[in-house]
């Protein structure tokens, strides 16, 4: 027979425990209460720039709406990667950090400026001549669907030297999960390495899933 095999106690309980513990709680869609899987619908409440977790039923209801209270958020992901941002622009903009996402708010029709904060989402006040210039060096912000899509900025790493600027078109969500992610993990002064590890892993994550586009797209 094979031996016997012992475990300290602390290395028993905590096998027993991983058979105990509660099980997540399951997430629902916020319009029907129906259970929602991991990797499910968002839409976004408009006039309260809320996202708003939604079973596939309902979001189907929001697909290209326009006008309503609520707009099922694009899944649709661009690198740009010929975007056209000079470093003197980017300071135009007074954004305090070098990362900030741009979207049109169609209630309020005009382009809003956030950027996270360890606390949060901020709003920095965007010229709308400074916008203009950038869209006609980039065209493919034509193409930027109102309140569901923006563009993402991360300009951190070539702030630093250390890698080149990324811009995107992202989904709104995506925006908001990075604020998240940012607001969880963010310590001390300069944040700390676990908040600029998962920085990192949200971009990479955003870089392998977008499309990239170049050329006649981004004139």
């Amino acid at each position: 027979m094979p031996a016997e095999i012992s475990l300290p106690m602390d290395q028993a309980f905590a096998a027993l425990r991983q058979f105990t513990r509660s099980p997540r709680p399951l997430e629902r869609c916020e319009l029907c209460s129906a259970g929602l899987s991991e990797e499910h619908p968002h839409l976004v409440e408009i006039s309260l720039r809320r996202i708003i977790c939604a079973c596939e039923a309902c979001a189907t209801l929001f697909d290209g709406m326009t006008g309503g209270k609520y707009k099922r958020v694009a899944r649709r992901a661009q690198f740009l990667a010929d975007f056209q941002m000079t470093d003197a622009r980017w300071e135009d903009l007074l954004i305090p950090i070098n990362m900030a996402f741009f979207f049109h708010s169609s209630t309020e029709d005009r382009m809003v400026t956030l950027y996270p904060s360890p606390a949060g989402a901020v709003e920095s006040e965007l010229r709308l001549d400074a916008w203009d210039e950038i869209m006609q060096q980039n065209r493919v912000l034509r193409n930027l669907r109102p309140d569901i899509e923006a563009l993402l900025v991360n300009r951190v790493g070539h702030a630093h030297e250390l890698s080149s600027a990324e811009y995107y078109i992202a989904p709104i969500d995506e925006c908001y999960r990075l604020v998240g992610l940012i607001r969880a993990n963010w310590k001390g002064l300069s944040g700390g390495a676990e908040v600029w590890g998962e920085i990192g892993r949200f971009f990479s994550d955003l870089r392998s899933r977008a499309d990239v586009v170049s050329g006649e797209s981004n004139a």
